[in-house]
């Protein structure tokens, strides 16, 4: 298995927002992308999930109902759109098992084939930053890095994501994410086609006797 070219330097945090409890439910995207320090860019995008089946509580957190995304393209359409920002690029998210869970459960509903790309968890960065925080949830880092904030929408959750990695990377001097997780003992997550690894705390060696 070999690894995605990191020579473009892309960062890309990304956020889903699904319809149920079904991880192919996937109802909207945000991503904000990271360069020189900085977000640069936030987008957002609605999405026609197949089944169209909404549940109340997952309506309730996010406020997403069906005729809001009764014309909006399907998965593929809107992920396609962005296909060239993700070739090569360091994608992160706040609790990223959630997110690329979303992501490969609508590919596979789709069956179509995963992209390859390196990702980090940005929940477990916070952890070991910020250890000192009751929660490392996003609404409390913006709290914590002063940045007003709507949560469950997509495009705020990917930003502020976004906006909390740079901080961590300010804190600890990391020029980018991968050495951010390397200084903090994280193993950087894949994915790729038939496949995944997920993102990881290393578990520390032991000396030999």
């Amino acid at each position: 298995m070999t690894s995605p070219s990191r020579s473009s330097g892309k960062t890309i945090a990304i956020d889903f927002e699904t319809a149920n409890e079904g991880r192919d439910s996937a109802c909207s995207v945000g991503l904000a992308w990271i360069e020189d320090g900085a977000v640069v860019r936030v987008e957002e995008r609605l999405i026609r999930p197949r089944s169209m089946r909404f549940s109340s509580f997952n309506i309730a957190i996010h406020g997403i109902r069906p005729e809001h995304v009764e014309d909006a393209p399907e998965f593929p359409e809107v992920m396609d759109e962005f296909a060239d920002d993700f070739a090569g690029a360091m994608m992160i998210a706040h609790n990223a098992a959630f997110d690329f869970s979303v992501w490969r459960g609508a590919l596979d509903s789709y069956r179509l084939s995963y992209p390859s790309f390196d990702y980090v968890c940005s929940v477990k960065l916070a952890q070991k930053i910020w250890p000192q925080l009751p929660s490392h949830k996003l609404n409390v880092l913006a709290g914590h890095l002063d940045l007003s904030f709507r949560h469950h929408n997509a495009a705020e959750d990917a930003s502020i994501c976004a906006q909390a990695v740079v901080a961590m990377m300010d804190r600890r001097g990391a020029a980018d994410v991968i050495e951010l997780a390397g200084m903090v003992g994280l193993s950087v997550g894949k994915l790729f086609p038939g496949g995944y690894q997920a993102c990881s705390v290393r578990k520390p060696v032991r000396a030999s006797r």
